[in-house]
């Protein structure tokens, strides 16, 4: 089954000079539900805060579900070479005039309520509905990482199947880490109808960087604070791992947040092919105008998120497989252990447990320090420390495993089958086959 998608959620200044607007000015940038507000407070207080607006408005979230009263905003993204819109970003609203107007507000109040899944699929909807009745081509909506392991309504799986526009999905890191073989299940199906992907807030968290390559997205967005930090070596550090996945992927760059001249000269200095920011609109209702051509952006690859079969048949498959002993395929084994810095994913599926237990100190000590942690065994979950996403995996005739890492600068996988009187291993440094490997074990992990 496929998985929900979502349009902008918890509204959130994102601006150097959001003390001048105010934290829930509409022209801001939204961020997904579940992270942290440092201007709203917690979720509860702000919870707490709605109940007392509820007492003297007719509109709840109830209501709203029922009346299907989300009418989204969208904002312009453009083409920096010469400004022209390209597409549009929906952003979630409620009805206009009631405390639930704001989508920080909406989303709160539907979360106390237990009915975020239900909201998130309405905001989704109301957004490609709206979509259908102007002439757009590009239409980015937002995963919600809450909630994207539930199921796509009927109406969404319609709209994304006849939709005459491209469709972006756009996520985080955070939602793949929160729900790996859903949001693989979702990006494929996303694929499967022409659509395409992108990772938001790139360069805001480490984690980002290391599973730019394993999502090879069309679109990577840059967080809007590289653009005011330009020269920091973070900064630059970032641009450069971004520049190399587009390079390679041919991935469209988009810068957001941008503000002012100064910001479009940091973009494009950045290699942002797209940008949006108020310097070119901010959100408001979808009106006809003239959008240029957008078909540089990379086409579906319904394929690429859910390969099929064992790391090792996949690198056996590319004739990387040759006879070894246990002793060499140890050796290997603790070089890609050693390279394997932090900020990596680093993924493990073994068939025997006496193979997984010796892993297990090396794993928990990289989980520490990793971006990631997966493991898939046949082991007792409470033998596996913390940090370790675990899943059980069931035995095989034959034994084998495997070890994945991607990170920003290093990639590579090593496999195992046999017994160690007959054993063949592969050790590739690969970036396309590696990733492969590596979607092949975080589709078997907990949804």
């Amino acid at each position: 089954m496929t998985r929900t998608l979502a349009s902008r959620n918890v509204l959130r200044a994102r601006r150097t000079n959001a003390a001048v607007l105010g934290p829930e000015d509409d022209t801001v940038e939204v961020t997904p539900l579940g992270m942290h507000d440092e201007h709203a407070g917690a979720t509860g207080t702000r919870a707490a805060v709605l109940e007392l607006a509820f007492r003297e408005s007719d509109w709840t979230i109830e209501r709203i579900l029922a009346e299907r009263a989300v009418e989204p905003l969208f904002q312009p993204i453009v083409d920096l070479r010469d400004l022209r819109p390209v597409g549009v970003e929906a952003l979630a609203r409620g009805p206009v005039g009631s405390p639930l107007w704001r989508a920080r507000d909406l989303f709160t109040a539907a979360m106390a309520a237990g009915r975020l899944a239900e909201l998130d699929t309405l905001c989704a909807e109301r957004a490609l509905e709206t979509a259908h009745a102007h002439e757009v081509p590009l239409v980015f909506v937002n995963a919600e990482p809450a909630v994207v392991d539930q199921p796509l309504s009927e109406r969404l799986e319609r709209l994304m199947r006849d939709a005459p526009f491209r469709m972006i999905l756009e996520y985080t890191e955070r939602a793949l880490a929160a729900h790996p073989a859903a949001l693989l299940q979702l990006a494929a199906a996303v694929q499967s109808h022409g659509h395409g992907l992108a990772l938001d807030d790139v360069g805001a968290d480490p984690m980002s960087l290391a599973f730019l390559p394993l999502l090879e997205p069309e679109v990577v967005k840059l967080d809007l604070q590289l653009l005011r930090t330009p020269h920091a070596a973070r900064t630059i550090e970032v641009v450069a791992a971004v520049n190399a996945v587009a390079e390679q992927t041919g991935a469209t760059i988009v810068a957001e947040g941008i503000e002012t001249p100064q910001d479009l000269a940091n973009a494009r200095a950045l290699g942002a092919n797209w940008g949006q920011g108020l310097l070119f609109g901010g959100p408001g209702p979808l009106a006809p105008q003239p959008f240029a051509d957008a078909g540089a952006l990379r086409r579906s690859r319904p394929q690429l998120h859910l390969p099929t079969g064992t790391p090792f048949e996949a690198a056996a498959a590319r004739g990387r497989s040759r006879p070894a002993t246990p002793e060499i395929f140890t050796t290997h084994l603790e070089h890609v252990l050693r390279r394997a810095g932090d900020g990596a994913v680093v993924l493990a599926r073994c068939t025997s447990p006496d193979t997984a237990r010796t892993w297990l100190p090396a794993l928990t000590t990289l989980a520490e320090r990793a971006a990631f942690v997966g493991l898939v065994a046949p082991l007792h979950p409470a033998s596996v420390g913390p940090g370790v996403r675990f899943a059980l995996g069931g035995n095989a005739p034959v034994e084998e495993c495997a070890l994945v890492v991607v990170a920003p600068r290093y990639t590579a996988a090593v496999s195992g089958r046999g017994s160690a009187a007959a054993l063949e291993f592969a050790h590739t440094e690969d970036r396309a086959l590696v990733t492969e490997m590596a979607r092949i074990i975080l589709q078997q992990l907990p949804r």
